[in-house]
């Protein structure tokens, strides 16, 4: 049996670099919307880079932008160095980074926590996507950082829940987001810009966002929607 090319297809061009920063990419990402983005996605044919509908924010003007730090986990029993495991994790968490993480779709335990998000915040992430749950809610409001989760629930993951492992490939709903991809969240919800298409991306979302400005401006000045797509208007 040949996995090689399906082991470099998993590999993928994380480490490709940005004409610009990475603080500068993730701030400008923050200025444009998630259907802006989506709909440049759609025109390069990846109509599926949306995480599952709901995973939403804790506010409803939560919005993120950053560099997938991946983290994968799942329902287990077992507790031994639970803790150690988390705090690695913890400590690797790197700048400009957005927690992505595949709970393996638990049901139960909270992923996301008070004293994570000030281990988070120490550490320069940014916020974080949790396809699983999210525990001290009002603590984890009170510091300002955008978590987007499925649940709320006092259950706690140790002996409930573990961690398998970090900055690996992980999957959201029918998203692959690897180590390095671009992240984004807000109101109307999370998904994944592969990091070797990221600054194109970006650039096209931005068009489509001065784009928009003109269009509103054909609407609120009379325009019929014929008009305003005969004017290379859309809805």
């Amino acid at each position: 049996m040949d996995l090689t090319n399906l082991i470099e297809s998993r590999r993928r061009n994380k480490t490709a670099e940005f004409p610009i920063s990475e603080k500068e990419l993730c701030d400008r990402y923050e200025k444009v919307t998630t259907p802006m983005v989506n709909d440049v996605l759609r025109e390069m044919e990846l109509l599926y880079q949306t995480f599952p509908t709901n995973i939403l924010p804790l506010r409803e003007e939560m919005k993120v932008a950053g560099i997938a730090f991946t983290i994968k986990g799942s329902k287990n029993l077992s507790l031994e160095n639970e803790m150690v495991e988390r705090a690695k994790m913890l400590e690797a968490i790197h700048e400009n980074s957005v927690v992505v993480w595949d709970t393996c779709e638990d049901d139960e335990s909270a992923q996301w926590g008070e004293i994570m998000t000030m281990a988070s915040i120490r550490q320069g992430c940014r916020g974080a996507i949790v396809d699983g749950g999210v525990r001290d809610t009002n603590k984890v409001l009170e510091q300002n950082f955008p978590v987007f989760c499925k649940y709320r629930t006092s259950n706690g993951m140790l002996g409930r829940f573990r961690l398998i492992g970090y900055q690996m490939p992980v999957v959201m709903g029918k998203v692959h987001v690897y180590p390095g991809d671009v992240v984004m969240a807000d109101i109307d919800g999370a998904l994944a810009i592969p990091r070797e298409i990221a600054y194109e991306v970006l650039l096209a979302a931005e068009q489509i966002r001065d784009n928009e400005v003109e269009i509103k401006k054909m609407v609120s000045g009379g325009m019929t929607p014929t008009q305003v797509v005969e004017n290379g208007g859309y809805f």
